[in-house]
């Protein structure tokens, strides 16, 4: 089964991963969280409703991401109100 076949699962259709979510969030629950699967691929998920609907990365897709995030890449545009985490 591939990533784009899996993507949109309930992420509890993964019940080996085990669910991170960044130390900077805070207790806040409005959080995206990550797991690693057995394939190597990423899953991503809403904290807030952890047996909802789960993206799946291939191990290069994220890769890229991360990338992208470590340059600033998706920066939201001048003028837009920033979410403050913690």
């Amino acid at each position: 089964m591939t990533s784009d076949d899996r993507n949109g699962s309930s992420a509890s259709s993964f019940p080996d991963a085990d669910w991170r979510r960044s130390s900077a969030s805070g207790q806040l629950g409005n959080c995206v969280e990550v797991a690693m699967l057995g394939s190597g691929e990423v899953a991503v998920r809403n904290s807030r409703h952890p047996a909802g609907p789960a993206l799946v990365f291939t191990p290069a897709e994220w890769a890229a991401f991360v990338v992208g995030m470590q340059r600033d890449e998706f920066a939201l545009p001048t003028g837009r109100p920033v979410v403050q985490l913690g």
